[in-house]
């Protein structure tokens, strides 16, 4: 039972705790919505989240990341005349000035400003949301692109390096734990038939033919807040995996999750594919926050990027099968194997729709 008061007093709250409850869908940090009764009898709410210090190995230089980020963007949103109490994430520090509290029992703590009068969707319910969303990320990235990215601790190592991705694959498929490979032929040779995909960003970036940047690495529909009454995206949440890496990755991983108009463990596969209207909506909204400062290589291998992140997670989600279901939470005998054939279904709708995928990057660049 978690004592809500105890891990409270620790934080420079204004008022008096009344109710703390489960808040959200994430899977990975445990989150709640605090309640605090002000002087004047006014209540305002907080997010106190406790990290996964399992999955987060160093909490202590992730909220250096956070920390570090959000006052940039916080800087960023008032010269630009912006609410930076509903824009950016706001930290509430600790008693002693830190950006969060170690409990003796060694669980790690957080908490942010509650920004009211929004929400995030799981599905996309309505396709200006997702131009909303566009907007949004590509306003984060343009507002952290003068932020050093090589000052940023690397919370997940190798989180979008396809090209290791794709070589756990294979050890994945020699190893055959499970003794699964045989039923797999077909999406194995799936994969190794892209295998050169998994390298071309990767070596673009090695090279220096893509530049380094701040960015975000889970840019999923739902970790952007939309306006209740404007419908405009307002803020980029869950910031944990913020680090160096490719503006494209972002992009990207946002088609991935996004334009498909089906649930990602969709078995029906004819109910699958990258629906065009939403790839572009999303695009233009990306773009016209994020055109100004990413270079020709970037905005030519935006598509490429759409399919290699859906490619990238098919792989992680059939090694995973074949690992014995090790990583991704299942519900069901095949869940990931279902879930790889939903990606593998989304890279072949886009090779076939890559020329209008171009198009659209054009119209909007």
């Amino acid at each position: 039972m978690i004592d809500f008061h105890k891990i409270t007093a620790n934080f420079c709250f204004p008022g008096e705790l009344i109710a703390a409850n489960p808040y959200g869908s994430g899977h990975i940090n445990d989150t709640y919505a605090a309640v605090f009764r002000e002087k004047g009898g006014n209540t305002r709410r907080y997010i106190i989240q406790r990290i996964n210090h399992m999955v987060f190995k160093s909490p202590e230089k992730l909220m250096e990341n956070i920390d570090g980020i959000t006052k940039h963007l916080r800087m960023k949103i008032v010269s630009a005349g912006g609410d930076p109490e509903r824009e950016t994430l706001n930290i509430i520090p600790t008693l002693s000035g830190e950006s969060f509290y170690k409990t003796d029992e060694g669980d790690y703590w957080r908490s942010y400003i509650f920004i009211e009068d929004a929400r995030t969707y799981d599905v996309v319910e309505n396709e200006r949301h997702f131009y909303a969303a566009g907007k949004a990320f590509g306003r984060f990235q343009e507002h952290l692109s003068d932020f050093q990215a090589e000052k940023l601790y690397e919370t997940i190592p190798d989180f979008h390096h396809t090209g290791r991705r794709y070589d756990a694959f294979i050890q994945a498929v020699e190893k055959d734990s499970m003794n699964r490979a045989a039923e797999v032929k077909e999406e194995i040779e799936f994969v190794t038939r892209r295998s050169e995909d998994a390298w071309i960003l990767v070596n673009m970036m090695k090279n220096g033919a893509l530049p380094l940047r701040v960015t975000h690495n889970d840019t999923k529909f739902n970790n952007v807040m939309i306006d209740d009454k404007s419908g405009e995206g307002i803020c980029v949440i869950d910031l944990d995996t913020v680090m160096p890496g490719s503006a494209l990755y972002d992009f990207g991983d946002s088609i991935r999750s996004g334009a498909n108009p089906a649930a990602e463990d969709e078995r029906d596969l004819s109910e699958v594919w990258m629906e065009l209207s939403l790839y572009e909506n999303f695009t233009q909204g990306y773009l016209e926050s994020a055109r100004a400062f990413l270079t020709p290589a970037e905005l030519e291998n935006m598509p490429y990027a759409a399919k290699l992140m859906t490619l990238e997670c098919g792989i992680r989600f059939l090694a995973d099968y074949l690992n014995g279901d090790v990583y991704f939470k299942v519900h069901r005998q095949g869940h990931n194997l279902d879930r790889a054939r939903t990606q593998f279904k989304m890279v072949v709708d886009m090779e076939n729709k890559w020329e209008q995928m171009h198009q659209v990057v054009n119209r909007y660049r």
